[in-house]
């Protein structure tokens, strides 16, 4: 199973966001995954779609936006149409009680579709609605804030959600995001998670964004090799 990096610009300098996303890029990182806070779902006020507009101007790659926000169907349109290009939007079970029609909005403007679970949140509530979607993405800490430790507690959830996902015959992404290094790398990838979202393991003033993705790269080659 081929992994792929999604580096998270959370962890970014923003004060040269555009430099960071297109170091992301040259070096080799497959998705630009982008945290929408709202200050409700999660206690962190973060960006919006004029940023996803900012990160288009600086890469071609997939735009993987997360939405952590209440109500996100009347924002879903200007999230999907920032920037001209299709992205994947990603919306927690928790914040859509009409969460098959929240979906198929995605669908509908033509971006592909993503479903978040907190920590707490059961594997088996996506049962019913795994034929709606491209991507799980897996939330290995309590969402809102970035610098968090991975919660070991969450590595059954994944590999009940790869199972579940071999037994459906569809190509669904399985993301794992929150706490995501070099140290973890080895649980997430047992337990079956294919796209890896790395904040502060690349983003760092102590090393090159190129460093950051080499590192994060070879610890997964060390590991298939092992």
């Amino acid at each position: 199973m081929d992994i792929r990096i999604a580096p998270s610009i959370l962890a970014a300098d923003f004060t040269r966001l555009g430099e960071q996303i297109r170091d992301a890029d040259v070096a080799g990182a497959e998705l630009i995954h982008i945290d929408v806070m709202d200050g409700r779902f999660v206690p962190n006020l973060t960006m919006g779609a004029l940023v996803v507009e900012a990160a288009r101007r600086s890469t071609a790659k997939l735009l993987d936006i997360h939405l952590m926000i209440v109500e996100p169907d009347h924002l879903i349109p200007s999230f999907a149409h920032a920037g001209g290009t299709p992205s994947r939007i990603s919306v927690h079970w928790e914040a859509c009680p009409n969460l098959n029609r929240t979906l198929r909005l995605i669908r509908d403007q033509g971006c592909g579709v993503g479903v978040a679970l907190n920590p707490h949140t059961p594997a088996l509530l996506l049962s019913e609605i795994l034929h709606l979607v491209d991507a799980i993405l897996v939330m290995t800490v309590n969402p809102g804030f970035g610098g968090q430790s991975f919660l070991d507690e969450t590595l059954p959830k994944i590999a009940q959600l790869r199972r579940m996902i071999s037994a459906s015959g569809r190509e669904i992404d399985l993301t794992v995001d929150g706490g995501v290094n070099v140290a973890t790398i080895p649980a997430v990838v047992d337990a079956g998670a294919n796209v890896l979202v790395v904040g502060s393991a690349v983003y760092s003033e102590r090393f090159s964004v190129r460093a950051g993705l080499d590192a994060v790269r070879g610890a997964i080659k060390a590991h298939k090799a092992s």
